[in-house]
C-alpha cells in the first residue's frame, strides 16, 4: 500500500500532466496562450515543488517548500478562472481541474499548519 507521501507524490505529478494536456488543448490565440502558459508554469510548479518537500533535509525546508506548493496550487486556480473570465475556455470545462486545485490547496494548507504546530 502507497504511503501518503507517494499518493500524493502521484496525485501532483497527475495534476501537472492534466494541466499540461489543458494548455495544449487551447486555441492559438495570443491571450489564450498567455494565460496557457502561466497556467503551465505554476499547475506544473505543484508537482515539482512537492517532490522537493519529499526530499527536505529539515522540518523548516519542508514547511517553507509546503508553502511553495501552497502558493503555486492558488495560483492555478486564478489562472484557470482568468480562462474561463476571459471566455477562453468554458467553466464547465474547468469544474475538475479547479476542484482539485482547491483540495491540493486545501491539503497542502492543512499540512503546513499541522507542521507548523508540532515545531
Amino acid at each position: 500500500m502507497p504511503s501518503q507521501q507517494e499518493e500524493l507524490r502521484d496525485r501532483t505529478k497527475a495534476f501537472a500532466v492534466r494541466i499540461v494536456r489543458a494548455y495544449r488543448a487551447l486555441p492559438y490565440k495570443t491571450d489564450a496562450q498567455v494565460l496557457g502558459k502561466q497556467l503551465m508554469r505554476c499547475g506544473t510548479a505543484v508537482a515539482a515543488n512537492y517532490r522537493a518537500a519529499c526530499r527536505a533535509r529539515s522540518k523548516a525546508e519542508w514547511i517553507a517548500n509546503i508553502g511553495i506548493v501552497v502558493e503555486e496550487a492558488d495560483e492555478t486556480v486564478f489562472w484557470l478562472e482568468m480562462r474561463s473570465d476571459c471566455d477562453i475556455v468554458p467553466l464547465k470545462k474547468l469544474e475538475s481541474l479547479l476542484a482539485e486545485a482547491h483540495e491540493l490547496s486545501a491539503i497542502f494548507t492543512a499540512s503546513q499548519f499541522t507542521a507548523r504546530g508540532n515545531r
